[in-house]
């Protein structure tokens, strides 16, 4: 992959600040995602996704006849934002209107796919640090280490961690949003598959790209504070019939133990643990990966569907 033209820190977005997807049902997205332990708020038509502990509104959530990403909001420092307005003026990406419900002020623009796509001043919501990971207590000898099913306590997630898109053309998504948004990419394997991180500071990724037919939207990613909790994550969510997906296992690329549900539109949300971490100003040494070795450290082969683009065949 050829040496790209990327802005500097301080003309780059800092955080993943929140996704909007739209499903045919928001009764079943309700379900859903309070089954997989978030905060699901009813907010003007529309659902809002929240994580334990915190008032940032993580992903938005509403009602169209199809499932589609309806778009990206990305955050800036104040003092990147005039630097972004030119670099979309000199690359020639023309401003748009927010979409129906998307976040007044701020930059809108297409991206390579068509996609809307916010830049705003925001908090910094990405991780400043990585995030603690618990490791498992080790019970004394003479002590029962785990608890009985039947007092295991819910899990809710910390925060988002991050996005995976299908996308036709992996290389120049990882083009755009480096050369537009001043990201940077962490690791790829060929043009099948490649993860982006920003760089004032983050996880491994906080926007992925997959190679498909089409455009699409694949998972969501959501950060746990064990291993111990993804895998009541997906206990918890098998409790509710919700079966369907994979894990657990542990990622190769970001290094995350994950396990993955399907929701009900053929996508997927992740509990995630432990995934590697940017720090600012870490000049990260991305990889190429062969496909055999880019996917997954260890865990069940993943479901047949797993990597199918549901939208390619209804666009």
């Amino acid at each position: 992959m050829a040496e790209r033209t990327r802005p500097a820190p301080d003309a780059s977005i800092h955080s993943l600040d929140h996704f909007a997807l739209a499903v045919p049902g928001l009764d079943d997205a309700r379900s859903f995602y309070a089954d997989f332990g978030l905060t699901v708020r009813d907010e003007a038509g529309s659902l809002g996704l929240y994580a334990a502990g915190g008032p940032h509104r993580w992903g938005v959530v509403r009602k169209d006849a199809r499932k589609h990403l309806d778009w990206l909001s990305f955050g800036a420092h104040a003092d990147a934002m005039p630097k972004i307005a030119d670099r979309l003026r000199k690359l020639g990406v023309a401003t748009i209107a927010p979409p129906a419900g998307g976040p007044a002020g701020g930059l809108w623009f297409h991206d390579m796919d068509g996609l809307p796509v916010h830049v705003g001043v925001a908090a910094k919501s990405s991780p400043d640090a990585k995030s603690p990971f618990a490791t498992p207590a080790v019970a004394a000898g003479g002590k029962r280490g785990a608890s009985t099913r039947s007092a295991a306590p819910r899990v809710h997630p910390r925060r988002l961690s991050h996005i995976l898109r299908f996308t036709p053309d992996v290389l120049r998504s990882v083009a755009f949003y480096e050369g537009v948004l001043g990201m940077r990419l962490s690791d790829r394997s060929g043009d099948g598959i490649a993860f982006l991180h920003a760089v004032h500071g983050s996880d491994h990724h906080v926007v992925a790209f997959a190679k498909s037919d089409a455009p699409g939207y694949h998972h969501s990613s959501w950060d746990m504070a064990a291993l111990e909790d993804v895998g009541l994550g997906g206990m918890q969510m098998a409790a509710k019939g919700r079966t369907r997906g994979w894990g657990p296992g542990r990622h190769v690329l970001g290094s995350n133990y994950f396990w993955y549900v399907q929701d009900p539109w053929g996508s997927f949300a992740e509990y995630s643990a432990d995934i590697d971490y940017v720090p600012a100003g870490t000049q990260w040494a991305a990889g190429d990966f062969p496909p055999e070795d880019a996917f997954y450290l260890w865990g069940p082969d993943p479901p047949a569907d797993f990597v199918v683009n549901h939208e390619a065949t209804v666009r």
